[in-house]
């Protein structure tokens, strides 16, 4: 199978792209996660968005779901949740991304380091808090009351 490849242009390299939709939904349709917003792997959080648009969907869709089926403003209350929290990290990406380009194609230098990066290097504390934002987010969601095991219960799979 090495044959197959002569050359570098036979390699393709990972476009990344950012994108939402306008609109996360439809009578009866709710996107989430990659569906509803991409975003590159750069730190790896797109899975961390994606199941907090899950979360955040159970914990507003929980009641008109046991009524029946939610209408289009119930599923409007979790693209309204999660839109911020998602904008956010697509720009934080957009922005790793180019100091990653321009770290790559020798622009970027010790001396000139953007601000973000020289205040990580001068205040190490904020590296904490980065990597809180990271895993955690801007809007950090919590499993409904129903969907959390109690501390000391067992569970039901034995």
């Amino acid at each position: 199978m090495t044959g197959a490849i002569g050359s570098w242009d036979d390699v393709k390299l990972l476009e990344v792209t950012f994108g939402r939709l306008a609109r996360w939904y439809r009578p009866g349709l709710l996107c989430l996660g990659d569906a509803a917003h991409t975003m590159s792997p750069v730190g790896g959080v797109g899975v961390n968005l994606a199941l907090q648009d899950a979360v955040a969907a159970a914990r507003i869709l929980a009641q008109p779901l046991l009524r029946g089926v939610p209408g289009v403003a119930d599923l409007a209350r979790v693209q309204k949740r999660r839109q911020l929290p998602v904008a956010v990290v697509q720009k934080t990406q957009q922005a790793e991304h180019t100091m990653i380009r321009a770290a790559l194609d020798g622009t970027l230098d010790g001396d000139r380091l953007p601000v973000p990066m020289r205040l990580l290097r001068r205040v190490p504390p904020l590296r904490t808090v980065t990597g809180y934002l990271g895993g955690i987010g801007v809007r950090p969601e919590r499993a409904p009351a129903f969907a959390r095991v109690r501390p000391g219960a067992r569970s039901r799979r034995g």
